[in-house]
């Protein structure tokens, strides 16, 4: 081996550990995004209560939800310009201070107006810390390390829906619903501390213009289409006139920001990334990931709830083992993914989910528990396995420059698979139901719990979620073929890169003497 061959194989092999440094960046991200994740679920288990407490209509109160995620909408097309104008620590600042002040004006919300306002503020901050933090985690890894670090931020990721139910039913049930959101506070408080020393400061200014008219057809376009989501899934249908309407206008915006995108020089979204083909594939098999796992995640407690006559509490709980399986396999798929590359690992992470899903389509009222927390168990394994290799495979052909637009489409997909996964799981779910026991009890049990329906159709409506559950192994199944086109090639690190050129340039006898 030439001696050029040798220090480039030590560096590569520094650049595969991760140090103290890198560690710590990981912490700081990880406990900034759990909280913005947290609270995409964490409102859920607190609707009815808000609506008692405010006196407003289930319609009303469910704009707390829907509010929180239209802010995520309108604000993640901005992420990849902020930090380019900005700088990554400064944005990173101030999402979370936006956030943190957010979160405490929720909590003193004197009013379901003010509530929802608020809510829509929290959001604001909360849809930049995601994307900001991996862009810091991805400029800092680089792509040896890239699987591994991703890993780390894919916890609170998929932790997230699981815990959020259950933390927030231990806080309202236990101490009061403002405390959904005081809780935010103190850990913001720490993180923003950790996050302003252990930051660096990075190159501001290099962004360029703002695409103000990209700007102003993709946000709405994309508040439009989650709107429209959000209306089907709450209605049982895309046949409402909000539905259409939402969905309509939100899919005509997104056409125009295409056509405007593809022509002009400094697009708010470079659409030229979809021409490298690992980033596709990563992007389209995270899309339906994220369409699988939240749309179960929608239909698991609703199951335990409702068939089972369990409280929001427990059937938060229920879900912990998918989070258990996915924390155990993350870190091993991690360092599989930088040393072979993701797409040996990917496709058996999906074929995994798709076997664990495989045995809810056949829940029955009585099915016993333990076997469903080791299905459960089986599909953390295999989102561990599978989501975040495939979207630290989208990292690894881009090149430095090019990390903050990707991020921010990376998010994009990622947010409208979910919304798209659960309305539609949640509309296949109501349809199945009344199909199977009537349109009178479809609303008891879509609406009053498990209280509102007699034991004789709890059978039925097992049956209606079992056939439901089909559609989420159906959207397992789509992502093997994106997953299986993930890079083919071992991730090399910037200096193996510019090592292996070096050596390119040499002559050949020169090559032949050292060997």
């Amino acid at each position: 081996m030439s001696p050029i061959a040798r220090g480039r194989a030590r560096v590569e092999a520094r650049e595969r550990v991760i140090d103290g440094e890198l560690r710590a960046l990981a912490i700081v991200v990880v406990l900034g995004t759990i909280m913005s994740i947290f609270d995409t679920t964490i409102v859920n288990v607190a609707i009815d209560t808000l609506g008692r407490k405010f006196h407003s209509t289930l319609s009303t109160t469910q704009w707390v939800s829907t509010a929180y995620l239209l802010a995520l909408a309108l604000v993640i097309p901005l992420t990849g310009w902020t930090i380019e104008r900005f700088g990554a620590k400064r944005m990173y600042l101030i999402s979370l201070t936006l956030f943190i002040g957010g979160s405490a004006l929720c909590g003193a919300a004197w009013s379901i107006g003010s509530l929802i306002f608020f809510r829509a503020l929290q959001g604001l901050g909360g849809g930049m810390i995601l994307p900001i933090g991996q862009t810091i985690l991805a400029r800092a890894a680089g792509p040896q390390r890239m699987g591994r670090v991703m890993s780390i931020v894919g916890i609170p990721m998929l932790l997230g829906p699981v815990l959020g139910p259950a933390i927030g039913g231990i806080l309202v049930d236990n101490f009061d619903w403002r405390w959904i959101f005081y809780v935010n506070v103190p850990i913001g408080i720490l993180a923003l501390a950790l996050a302003s020393r252990t930051l660096k400061s990075d190159a501001t200014g290099t962004a360029g213009k703002l695409d103000v008219f990209g700007f102003a057809l993709l946000s709405p376009a994309l508040a439009f289409i989650v709107y429209g989501l959000s209306e089907a899934g709450s209605s049982g249908g895309f046949g409402g006139k909000s539905v259409i309407m939402g969905l309509v206008i939100g899919f005509a915006l997104l056409a125009a920001f295409v056509w405007h995108a593809l022509r002009a020089k400094a697009p708010l979204i470079d659409l030229r990334l979809f021409r490298n083909r690992g980033f596709t594939s990563a992007s389209i098999t995270g899309f339906l990931l994220s369409g699988t796992v939240f749309g179960a995640m929608f239909l698991l407690p609703l199951y335990y709830q409702i068939v089972r006559g369990q409280s929001a509490l427990s059937a938060g709980l229920l879900m912990a083992p998918q989070g258990l399986g996915a924390m155990l396999a993350m870190p091993i798929s991690g360092r599989i993914t930088d040393r072979v590359g993701a797409y040996r690992i990917a496709p058996i992470g999906v074929a995994v989910v798709t076997l664990g899903t495989i045995a809810y389509t056949q829940v029955t009222p009585s099915t016993s528990e333990v076997l469903l927390a080791g299905a459960l168990f089986i599909r953390g394994l295999g989102l561990g396995m599978s989501m975040m290799p495939s979207m630290s495979a989208g990292y690894q052909t881009l090149q430095q420059s090019e990390v903050p637009r990707a991020t921010t489409t990376i998010n994009i997909v990622r947010q409208v698979g979910a919304s798209l996964g659960t309305a539609v799981l949640a509309v296949i779910l109501q349809r199945q139901i009344v199909s199977s026991v009537g349109g009178g009890h479809a609303s008891g049990a879509l609406l009053g719990g498990s209280g509102a329906i007699p034991d004789a159709v709890r059978g039925p409506i097992a049956t209606a979620f079992g056939h439901s559950f089909w559609w989420a192994v159906g959207l397992s199944l789509l992502c093997i073929p994106s997953a299986l086109m993930l890079p083919r090639v071992r991730p090399q690190s910037d200096a193996g890169k510019a090592g292996a050129a070096e050596e390119e340039r040499l002559p050949e006898p020169a090559l032949a003497e050292q060997v």
